[in-house]
């Protein structure tokens, strides 16, 4: 079989990216080891955690604010097994719905593992062992992440008592403690879903601030915020050891800069420590593709390896590990394939953790324009100032603007409350043109909005805010 593309690894950066070359009038294929599609965003990452913190919040809203809106429930009922199938099923419609978008574009699907063999051929070796080769013009790697474990530390994954982010979003029950070793985007998600069920949850983080490259205003904010919802936190502390012990487990720590160790007992442990690029296997460095000293294939500004026709998206590459990053770079490079002028703005990608309130920040962090030099202005809002959040006693967090104190420019937004993760993008289309805190300031916003916050920040930044 000849393709003009192949694509293998079918994520969020391999299936948008084999989409848009089919929508280009490329003949394309994607090869998937997996049975269904989506990688592992849609089927353990992205959509069942999401699945999973959106059930988990409605519980806790059930038991702890209905009453205050007058809505009385009496205390709720836990179904555990009711919530994963919730989960389960939107991982099925998510899947499902690729596998469709994939016989829509008439893009052939190769179940196996694939392996390049070199410039131009790929081989997919079936479950059966059988090896297929398949030839392309060319070869774009998007295999994704897979879960990094603790430096130092020999682990094994039992997927009920010491567990990865793959297990913890299918636990068979409640923990009593959960011991999460990362205080990062995946580890405070997943703590959250289970600390609303009713788990005792301690995070331990060997910086001295949860979320590492986040502004670190909104950073202790949150840190607050999740401590009152009874997270305990340590900070500045190493694991040296996750061992197996009756029951549950022992958790060994020490402070990160020297002191006794100490040991915590749990239930569960999930570790959380971030994601490494997934590249074994797959033949590239028989290829000649270059691999950085972090595993990562080596790109260059038009996703180009060290090997002609072959490119690579994603997590394998540089940058952060994010699907919406992913799906942009796939575009780009099936752009690029087609003879077009693909690119991506990486100045301007969002991130949202997706707790409750949420956590989203698009742009540079004040800590990041200090350490460059940066002239820079501040802008910022309580929500506990704003109507609707005081409606629906959403009234936690901020938001907080930067902008370049000569050309007024926006360089970065930050915020920390309900729904952060959807007011952000305002702020990602104004920067995507360039455009000013005045640019925003100005903006008619609906009222009564939470987004009225983000247009009062903008006017904290060029003059004054209104309703504080």
């Amino acid at each position: 079989m000849s393709y003009d593309v192949i694509v293998i690894g079918t994520g969020p950066g391999g299936y948008v990216c084999a989409i848009k070359a089919a929508q280009l009038g490329l003949k394309t294929a994607v090869v998937e080891k997996r049975a269904t599609l989506g990688g592992t965003c849609l089927n353990v990452g992205c959509i069942p955690s999401k699945a999973l913190l959106h059930a988990s919040e409605m519980f806790h809203v059930a038991g702890h604010t209905l009453a205050t809106l007058g809505v009385g429930v009496g205390k709720p009922k836990l179904d555990l097994a009711a919530m994963m199938a919730h989960k389960d099923a939107t991982v099925k419609a998510n899947v499902d719905g690729v596998a469709f978008l994939m016989k829509k574009n008439k893009i052939d699907v190769h179940h196996g593992y694939g392996k390049v063999l070199g410039e131009g051929k790929v081989s997919v070796t079936g479950e059966d062992g059988k090896e297929t080769v398949l030839e392309t013009r060319k070869i774009v790697i998007a295999t994704g992440s897979q879960v990094a474990g603790i430096p130092g530390v020999q682990l094994e994954f039992d997927g009920k008592t010491i567990v990865s982010s793959d297990h913890a979003i299918a636990l068979g029950k409640v923990p009593g403690h959960m011991v999460v070793v990362g205080g990062g985007v995946i580890g405070l998600e997943l703590g959250s879903v289970w600390a609303r069920l009713g788990a005792k949850v301690t995070v331990v983080e060997f910086l001295d601030s949860i979320l590492g490259g986040m502004d670190a205003e909104v950073s202790k904010q949150f840190q607050r915020m999740l401590g009152k919802q009874g997270f305990t936190f340590r900070l500045g502390a190493k694991v040296t050891s996750v061992e197996k012990a009756g029951k549950g487990a022992k958790v060994t720590l020490e402070p990160a800069k020297g002191g006794d160790a100490e040991k915590i007992d749990a239930d569960v442990v999930l570790v959380a420590t971030g994601r490494r690029p997934f590249t074994e296997g797959l033949g590239l460095a028989e290829a000649g593709v270059v691999l950085d000293r972090r595993g990562r294939v080596e790109v260059n500004d038009h996703f180009a390896t060290s090997v002609t026709g072959i490119y690579a998206i994603g997590d394998v590459i540089r940058g952060p590990m994010l699907a919406h990053k992913a799906e942009d770079e796939g575009v780009a490079v099936a752009e690029i394939l087609a003879g077009q002028a693909g690119h991506v703005n990486y100045d301007v990608t969002p991130g949202v953790v997706y707790t409750s309130p949420e956590v989203a920040s698009v742009g540079k962090t004040e800590e990041e324009l200090k350490a460059a030099g940066a002239t820079y202005k501040v802008g910022k809002f309580p929500f506990t100032a704003n109507g609707r959040a005081r409606a629906m006693l959403a009234t936690d967090g901020l938001v907080k603007v930067l902008a370049d104190a000569q050309t007024d420019r926006v360089l970065g937004v930050h915020i920390v409350g309900h729904g952060a993760g959807e007011m952000i993008h305002e702020a990602a289309v104004l920067m995507e043109f360039g455009g000013s805190s005045e640019d925003l300031g100005r903006t008619c916003h609906a009222h009564p909005t939470m987004s009225e916050a983000v247009k009062e920040a903008a006017l904290a930044t060029f003059a004054k805010p209104i309703h504080i």
